[in-house]
């Protein structure tokens, strides 16, 4: 007799829980059928309000985003099965209520949670798909459990604002076919949201209003309330069915009716709604049926008609089902906008990252539908974004693509990973052209395409920029996958060095408010590159990489510690979105402080000089700054202060700081003295020679007579490399300022005297600070 493989035992054990899993689908399909849906979703979602909470009571702040109740979870899973279930079956002739069946219903939704869980884990272990490596069965069950376990990853506060960027080009087509535009329906989706968000606790401030009413009354009638409920009634019919509505919202799920939350028509509500017993396939006959690996309908159409209205039973795939299936019934009703439709929906998707980030990318140079001849197979190839920033390059290629949101990992993960790399790789191999094309000379033309010519549009050296990122962007997120797409062989950092970063538009409007300034945005995109360039390092999504970024700065540094000396082989980093997730909590989310890192005010007020400046190598200056942890902040920060006061006493203070890596030198010039260039300049280089740093960044500072910095300019620092009769003082200073330095820790700093009177420089004359470019377009701006 054969002996049984552990490979075999496993095989047989997924079976085993795979047919469990059917057979607890099929008990929740039961209970689901037989009871009335409305007072089920009432149930359903009392139990989900008094989670909630129950968790604001007893959870803290600082334990909320490590211990997120699981309960809210596990509710929100149970919701999408009611969803699924009044979507494949017509309703009952014969219906009831019993808390006895809820109870059930609970168990088993948890039960089938837990058996999805073991599923995805099992189901894993043995993988013959190869497409991520040796880590293919890690990534497999991290796409397989959260296919299960996560939902609504987004924030409900956001739903609008999205809504109204990503249907705004199809204004004139929407209003035809539905009589609405972008701006009705994405209120209508904010409305939606806002129902599921706080329905509850407005019902009960209007049962709360509406029971003071009717106390009133009966005290004004000197009567018992029971004696005079009728009376008032029949003199208060608003109030009354105000009060009643209230009662559907608390008890009957009224708080997802979308008929009465939103004004959006029905003819709309209708091509998002399954009617019961629409949905074919999500019970149907073979491996998986009923169980949540197979597409949940909620994936395809977030609504359900009960009776004459719509209701969102599951608000959290509300964002997406309902963005694809509005797009979907919109070319169904009118065919032939497919090719308009296609040409707006790449305007939009191509020029999302310019236009929502526009705070963070001012004044920025930037390309659209941008072209070029390859070199290597010399045929013109095409970039949809190339923007550039000061010294920051971020190349975006949109793509589009829902296959990846609404295929399952577990019925052929090969296909579902393949419809995420499409996207992915599709990007990052026109990014990866052009970067070779960039890399290819030193300065190379770019191009536009006008009619059937092509015609010169710009120039770019690649040698300008400190940092080049290429971006993948899509409409809809994708994540984990997104993270996860690193681990393909085919992905590398770009030229060796460049990683690639893929994100959605949904990304962007939370990029956009966390990280308000060009500065912190860079510096962002600086630390989020270097983790895409680290193989076997996970964190989920953007939000989780943002919370990361916020919580630790440079949080790739972190990682690579963990990666030292083979410690490690993976790193995965959980729950990380929690500072972000709680600045879009609450009725007044818009008041909630932004999530920041911590910074001295005199480091601020530093930042925000160089912010305001905005003078060539701003954002260098602002990296090397940011990159500080938290005691080198303070250091910097005072001898900041302890210099900057002492400035009513000298023209100018000056000292170089080595931080943690790359040397500052900090010129602090008093405004009521003229900027004496070449001085800086010289002490600078005399800076550089004692610290022996060939890439010291230099930053001059006018300070005002009350201590604010009214400017600050990066320059930079010319390293002599021998010393020779004109230089001989330079390399003289810098003797004195090591001798001086001994005794000042890791700075250097010193005071000078009144300057003598200095030439004005001319317009057209070069930049004294030594950057090669006209006063007038440098810092004479």
């Amino acid at each position: 007799m054969t002996p049984v493989t552990i490979e075999q035992k496993r095989k047989e054990a997924v079976a085993i829980l795979l047919k469990d899993m059917e057979t607890t689908a099929a008990k929740m399909r039961t209970l689901i059928v037989g009871m009335p849906p409305q007072d089920l979703l009432g149930y359903v979602y009392a139990q989900r309000i008094m989670k909630m909470m129950a968790g604001d009571s007893v959870t803290s702040v600082e334990s909320d985003s490590d211990n997120p109740d699981n309960t809210i979870n596990e509710i929100q899973f149970l919701l999408e099965y009611v969803h699924a279930v009044l979507a494949s079956d017509t309703a009952p002739a014969k219906v009831e209520f019993g808390e006895v069946q809820c109870t059930e219903l609970f168990a088993l939704s948890r039960k089938l949670r837990e058996q999805a869980m073991f599923f995805a884990m099992a189901s894993s272990v043995d993988t013959e798909n190869e497409d991520f490596g040796p880590d293919t069965a890690d990534i497999e069950f991290h796409a397989k459990s959260t296919w299960v376990l996560l939902r609504g990853n987004r924030y409900q506060v956001l739903e609008g604002e999205f809504y109204h960027y990503v249907l705004a080009p199809h204004d004139d087509v929407l209003k035809e076919v539905y009589g609405v535009d972008s701006t009705e329906i994405a209120e209508g989706f904010q409305d939606m949201a806002n129902a599921t968000r706080s329905g509850h606790a407005n019902a009960i401030e209007e049962m709360m209003k509406q029971f003071e009413a009717l106390q009133g009354f009966a005290a004004a009638q000197k009567k018992p309330l029971e004696d005079v409920m009728e009376t008032w009634v029949a003199a208060n019919t608003d109030q009354s069915k105000a009060a009643g509505l209230a009662m559907d919202d608390m008890l009957r799920g009224g708080i997802a009716n979308v008929s009465r939350h939103t004004k959006l028509p029905p003819k709309l509500l209708a091509d998002l709604a399954y009617q019961r017993g629409e949905e074919t396939e999500f019970f149907a006959e073979g491996d998986f049926t009923g169980t949540p690996y197979r597409t949940l309908p909620a994936r395809k159409k977030p609504l359900i008609q009960l009776e004459s209205d719509y209701y969102a039973v599951d608000p959290c795939f509300t964002r997406d089902a309902g963005y694809r299936a509005l797009l979907f019934n919109l070319l169904l009703r009118k065919p032939a906008y497919k090719k308009a439709f296609e040409d707006r929906q790449k305007i939009m998707s191509e020029g999302a990252f310019p236009d929502i980030l526009t705070d963070q990318l001012p004044r920025a140079t930037i390309y659209q539908e941008v072209y070029y001849k390859d070199p290597v197979t010399k045929q013109w190839s095409e970039n949809d974004t190339l923007v550039l920033i000061d010294d920051v390059l971020f190349l975006v290629e949109a793509k589009a693509g829902a296959a990846a949101t609404i295929a399952s990992p577990a019925l052929d993960f090969k296909r579902h990973t393949q419809s995420v790399q499409d996207l992915v790789l599709k990007a990052y191999r026109q990014c990866e052209r052009f970067f070779n094309y960039l890399n290819s000379a030193d300065e190379v033309p770019l191009y536009h395409r006008v009619v059937s010519k092509y015609e010169e549009c710009g120039r770019v050296r690649r040698s300008d920029y400190r940092v080049m990122v290429p971006i993948g962007l899509t409409v809809e997120s994708f994540s984990p996958f997104s993270s996860f797409c690193k681990e393909l062989s085919q992905v590398e950092p770009l030229l060796g060095k460049h990683g690639f970063v893929s994100m959605s538009i949904d990304d962007l409007f939370v990029l956009k408010r966390i990280l308000p300034t060009p500065g912190v945005f860079a510096h962002y995109m600086e630390v989020r590159q270097a983790v895409a360039c680290m193989k076997h390092a996970y964190l989920f999504d953007e939000f989780d990489h943002l919370g990361a970024y916020i919580t630790k700065n440079r949080f790739d540094q972190d990682i690579a510690d963990q990666f030292k000396n083979g410690e490690a082989n993976l790193v995965v980093w959980n729950g990380m979105s929690g500072v972000v997730d709680k600045s879009f909590v609450g009725e007044n989310w818009e008041a909630n402080p932004i999530p920041t890192q911590e910074f001295p005010d005199e480091v601020l007020k530093l930042l925000g000089a160089l912010d305001t400046t905005r003078a060539p190598g701003w954002l260098l200056a602002e990296s090397l700054i940011r990159n500080y942890g938290k005691q080198v902040r303070k250091d910097f920060a005072k001898l900041l202060s302890d210099l900057s006061e002492t400035i009513e006493q000298h023209s100018a203070r000056y000292f170089a700081f080595a931080g943690e890596g790359q040397p500052l030198f900090v010129w602090l010039q008093s405004a009521k003295h003229n900027i004496e260039w070449e001085k800086i300049n010289e002490k600078a280089s005399a800076a550089a020679l004692c610290t022996k740093s060939p890439d010291i960044v230099g930053v001059m500072v006018e300070v005002s007579t009350g201590g604010g910095y009214d400017k600050a300019i990066h320059f930079k620092v010319h390293l002599p490399s021998e010393r020779t009769e004109e230089n001989a003082h330079i390399f003289d200073d810098a003797k004195r300022m090591s001798q001086r330095s001994r005794t000042v820790n890791s700075s250097l700093s010193a005071d000078t005297s009144a300057p003598k009177y200095s030439r004005k420089t001319g317009r057209n004359e070069p930049c004294p600070c030594g950057s090669g470019i006209k006063y007038k377009k440098c810092h004479g701006r």
